[in-house]
């Protein structure tokens, strides 16, 4: 709340994030009494605000078995969500939440790289289909990735998400070659250099957040920060 935080495009939202309202968490908190509610961080602070702790796409796994619950609600990501249950012996109740971009992947789409490409490697975000998850070499998260591509240094691979990701990475391992399947967030895209810089010369747009909300919702991220890294 000390610091002013601006959005150059209010328009820019998340397809993700718009997939589960705060009224949504509370009903199946009382669906579900006492089941710990996990939030991926692609979500609103009033969604944060209405959970238990919340996980970015990287540590899911492990604050989910940070948990003593036998039963965990994961959301608002099914595909993630879903990467997670396959992980671990807790039960995990899921919502119908997707990203618009990485749900429109198919395994055949990948089978195609594989046929064009030979010795193509692929590696997918969990947030995909399992039938494409199923498909790849390696599946993790953004930055998970971007370890894996640095340590098996592959001549060639598909980076199944958002493209815009899979062009920032290949420029730090220039002996691998990207080939991209672009699927392009349109959310992202309305984030340009110009109005970046409008942005900053007129401070608009600002955004604010009500202060209880604030204080609900860094209780569950603080929590996230507090699971071992290990």
């Amino acid at each position: 709340p000390d610091k002013t935080v601006l959005i150059p495009d209010p328009g820019a939202g998340c397809s993700l994030a718009d997939s589960i309202t705060p009224a949504d968490v509370r009903a199946l908190k009382h669906r579900y009494p006492g089941v710990p509610v996990v939030t991926y961080v692609n979500t609103s602070a009033e969604v944060k605000a209405e959970s238990d702790i919340c996980c970015t796409s990287g540590n899911a796994l492990r604050v989910v078995e940070s948990l003593e619950s036998p039963r965990v609600i994961f959301l608002p990501d099914r595909y993630l969500g879903a990467w997670v249950a396959s992980q671990t012996t807790k039960e995990i109740i899921l919502w119908d939440g997707s990203c618009m971009v990485h749900e429109r992947f198919t395994a055949a789409e990948l089978r195609d790289y594989r046929s064009e490409y030979q010795g193509i490697r692929v590696i997918a975000h969990p947030e995909c289909p399992p039938d494409v998850l199923d498909e790849a070499d390696y599946v993790g998260s953004t930055a998970g990735m971007i370890e894996w591509v640095r340590t098996e240094a592959p001549t060639k691979v598909v980076m199944v998400t958002e493209c815009s990701m899979a062009a920032n990475l290949a420029v730090s391992a220039p002996n691998t070659e990207f080939i991209q399947p672009c699927n392009l967030c349109p959310y992202m895209k309305m984030i340009t250099l110009e109005n970046i810089r409008t942005a900053l010369r007129t401070m608009t747009t600002e955004v604010v957040v009500d202060p209880d909300t604030s204080r609900r919702a860094r209780q569950a991220v603080d929590r996230m920060l507090a699971v071992p890294l290990t």
